[in-house]
Parts: C-alpha cells; sequence; structure tokens
C-alpha cells in the first residue's frame, strides 16, 4: 500500500500522516501553539537519552540550540547504538531512545510496562545510508543491489571484477582486493542496510535484516564515526553509514528501476513517501516499514528513518516536562530546520511533523 492507496482507502490519522514525509524544506503546518518548539517555561535538571549513532549531529544541533532556550537543562545523548538505546530504555536507565529501526513488537510489550502504558515513538531524522568507497583513482561508482550484496558477502573480491566493470564504463579499476567495512556493534544503521539487501537481493543476499552484521570477515568499526574512519584511512575499502557524515568519501550512486541515483536528503525522503506505515500500533507511535524495492524516479531506497521513543507518561514530573519540551522542539519547525542544515537531513513533512507534534503533546506525569 503506498500514499495513493492510502487515500483511496481514507485511512485516518497516522497511517495516512505517517507516510508523508519531505526533503525539500517546505515549511511545516503551524499549530496551536506557536511552534517552535518552545513550550513557553524554562526546563531544568539533566535528560538523560541515547540509542542512534546516526543522530549523533542532529542531537548535538538540538541539544545545543535547546539548552539555549533552557539555561538549567543538561541534556546527555549517549552515543550507544540503536539497539542499546531502545534496551536502556526499556529498562529505565534512559528517558528517551533514538532509533534506526521502530521498536519491534517483542520488544513492545516490555517498553509498555516501563512507561505504565503506551510508548512515544515518532519519526525525527530522514536520512541516506551511503555505500561509501575509497579506492584510489576512483571517484564514481555505480552499483545494483545484487553486486553490492555480493561485496558485503565476501563473493566478489577485487575491484576490477567484471560486475563492477560491466556497470562502470570508462572507469579504471584496479586489481585491488575489496576490503567491506561494516558495523562491529549492534546498529540500526545495520538492519537497515541489511534489510535492503535482502528485499533487492535475496538471490544474493540470503540473511534477513538485523542489528548485528551477519558476515565475518573484512574490517569493522564500532559507530559511524568509526566506520567512517576505517574508510577513510585505508584504500581499497566500502562501507555504509549515514551520509551525513561521510564527509569527502565518495559513495555508489545505486541502481534504481533503470537509473542509478546518488544517495540524498529528496531521495529519501521520496522512498518514505511511498512506503506503507506499520498496522496495529497505537495513535501515539508512528511506524513505517519502508520500501527498498521502489522504482520511483528519484527514489534513494537505501535509507534510515530514525525514531524518538519515549513514555506518553512518566511518573516524574520534570522528567516528562523535559522529555515533552526535548521531543516537541525537535517535531518543531525550527528543530527540523537545525537538523537539516547540520546533519543534511530530509525534514519531516507539514502533515507527519504535526502528526508528531500532536504526539508529543500528550505526554504528560501521572
Amino acid at each position: 500500500m503506498n500514499l495513493k492507496s492510502i487515500r483511496r482507502a481514507a485511512v485516518p490519522g497516522v497511517a495516512a500522516l505517517a507516510l508523508l514525509m519531505s526533503a525539500c524544506g517546505a515549511s511545516n503546518e503551524t499549530s496551536s501553539s506557536d511552534n517552535n518548539g518552545d513550550s513557553g517555561t524554562s526546563l531544568s535538571g539533566n535528560l538523560k537519552g541515547g540509542g542512534a549513532t546516526s543522530q549523533e549531529k542532529a542531537q548535538e544541533a538540538w541539544k545545543t540550540k535547546f539548552q539555549g532556550m533552557n539555561s538549567g537543562l543538561t541534556i546527555d545523548y549517549s552515543l550507544l547504538g540503536s539497539t542499546d538505546g531502545r534496551s536502556q530504555f526499556t529498562s529505565g536507565a534512559l528517558s528517551f531512545a533514538g532509533s534506526d529501526s521502530y521498536i519491534s513488537d517483542d520488544e513492545l510489550k516490555k517498553a509498555n510496562e516501563r512507561c505504565n502504558g503506551d510508548i512515544v515513538e515518532v519519526p525525527a531524522y530522514i536520512s541516506s545510508i551511503a555505500i561509501a568507497f575509497n579506492v584510489k583513482g576512483v571517484d564514481k561508482l555505480q552499483l545494483d543491489a545484487a553486486t553490492i550484496a555480493k561485496i558485503f558477502d565476501g563473493k566478489i573480491t577485487k575491484w576490477n571484477d567484471k560486475a563492477i566493470a560491466d556497470q562502470n564504463s570508462g572507469v579504471t579499476l584496479p586489481d585491488l582486493k575489496i576490503s567491506p567495512v561494516h558495523r562491529a556493534d549492534d546498529s540500526g544503521t545495520t538492519k537497515n542496510f541489511t534489510d535492503y539487501l535482502n528485499k533487492v537481493a535475496p538471490s544474493d543476499w540470503k540473511y534477513p535484516a538485523a542489528d548485528a552484521f551477519p558476515v565475518s570477515g573484512g574490517l569493522s568499526a564500532e559507530g559511524t564515526s568509526g566506520v567512517v574512519k576505517q574508510i577513510t584511512d585505508t584504500n581499497g575499502t566500502i562501507g555504509y553509514a549515514d551520509a551525513s557524515q561521510t564527509g569527502d568519501l565518495k559513495a555508489v550512486s545505486v541502481k534504481v528501476g533503470d537509473a542509478y541515483v546518488a544517495p540524498s536528503p529528496e531521495g529519501a525522503a521520496k522512498t518514505v513517501a511511498v512506503s506503507p506505515v506499520v498496522s496495529g500500533r497505537e495513535a501515539t507511535d508512528i511506524a513505517v516499514d519502508v520500501d527498498r524495492t521502489t522504482a520511483e524516479a528519484g527514489a534513494y531506497p537505501v535509507i534510515l528513518l530514525s525514531y524518538l521513543i519515549g513514555c506518553k507518561t512518566y511518573t516524574d514530573k520534570a522528567e516528562a516536562a523535559n522529555v515533552k519540551g526535548y521531543f516537541e522542539f525537535i517535531v518543531s519547525d525550527a528543530g527540523q530546520a537545525e537538523s537539516s542544515s547540520f546533519a543534511g537531513s530530509a525534514k519531516l513533512a507539514p502533515e507527519t511533523a504535526k502528526k508528531a507534534q500532536d504526539i508529543v503533546a500528550q505526554i504528560s506525569a501521572k
């Protein structure tokens, strides 16, 4: 089911709204508040969150701006990876989590128990996953999903392999060993990347989507920054990382339909726009099943859609106010402008931002 079929079915609320993502930065609709993320009260204390390392630059931008608006508040976002972020949120060690994967059905029961009720899960950050490479003398590279799968599964081992050369006419490819780089830690970025390979090249990638990279061998590194450094420092490498953090590294243009598409905020948003929402979730939970197989012109399907996860109800009044205030800022016009500017992410579309704002406005203390 895509956006058009959603409209025909007149699916209400979350289903219709969660699909509408945009990278182009059109202004978000205003809500009943001034929609700048400022609740009008000065918050204080220490707000602890953690999880997805892909959100690193966005979280730095968000917390710097929001702490400036609330001088008594300190926000601590630990770069744990999505899996540990969700786990530590569920255990109560964190007030909120950032995650590149929506919370699973298995995790949901425990999370609801931690929250003594429903969770809040809203999209906050949309970004391409760049398949970055470092091959001396090669500035452009085009690959289809099957070839990418074989490279990361260790089945294509040389840069001048025929499968690569056939897609890159005019490019001089060296007789050099390929060194794939993957995340050493459990990661939502890995889950999104392996989900892409599994869905688009199932004959060549037999592994299910998972937070842990399933293939032994190659090079590995902790966190997004570790992967980027490993690729940057080593000739012959190729790896996957949030495109906003790959710096000057070159990125593969991925085959989508009959075209090759480079990673971009616009391409990421197009993919989300044609993706269905997860059924059976509560009204405070926006989760999207990304359509990796889309042939939509300009879409880039190797993406991560990163979420904020919190409780609808907290037992501590200050904790509730701090989470609510910070979440409200992140999904506001101002918050989305900050992450777009400093992290290169796609902005939430107006309808999605409004829905997320309405959800986080419900956060309260018992």
